[in-house]
């Protein structure tokens, strides 16, 4: 089954540094197939018959065994990235793909919360929750957007991890090969 692995976090700053030959390395040796990676901030799709969240286990255990690092693994299904996509409620909003984001958390976070991380939205940005994905739209971009900074998950009470449009429909594509 292929499924799509997003590692929380690496790669931004001198900080949680994992070159993605290495990484894809270490997933073949692990057992894993197909594993094929995009951009360098931690996307991948493999094929693997583990359940979504065992594979997120397997995979931070690998990292903190063989790298040293303690990262988050976020883990879909491509069927489940595959509805994130046709879903899309910002879509007709969102005319810049690099500023409209989709957070993918490893629960679904509590409502409270997502209603809390929401009020931060300021100047048009818009949040919409889904199940275990929180969309957002920047219109002014990611950067230095309030909201954007309590996506990171803290503030949910869940592990997330944001990844723009062209990446998540790039990934899709990917997982579609």
């Amino acid at each position: 089954m292929k499924q799509i692995v997003l590692l929380r976090g690496i790669n931004v700053g001198a900080r949680n540094r994992i070159a993605m030959p290495a990484l894809r390395g270490l997933l073949v040796d692990a057992g894993f197939d197909e594993v094929s990676t995009y951009l360098q901030s931690g996307n991948v799709v493999l094929s693997s018959a583990l359940a979504p969240q065992k594979l997120a286990c397997r995979c931070e255990r690998l990292i903190e065994r063989e790298l040293e690092l303690q990262i988050a693994v976020v883990v879909r299904t491509r069927d489940e990235l595959a509805r994130v996509v046709r879903r899309d409620p910002l879509g007709k909003l969102a005319d810049d793909p690099k500023r409209y984001q989709v957070s993918f958390c490893s629960a679904e976070p509590d409502a409270d919360a997502v209603g809390k991380v929401a009020e931060r939205a300021v100047g048009g940005e818009r949040l919409i929750a889904h199940g275990r994905e929180i969309y957002a739209w920047f219109p002014d971009g990611v950067g230095r957007s309030r909201l954007a900074a309590r996506l990171s998950g803290q503030d949910l009470g869940v592990t997330a991890t944001a990844r723009n449009w062209t990446t998540v429909v790039n990934l899709l594509a990917l997982a579609d090969r």
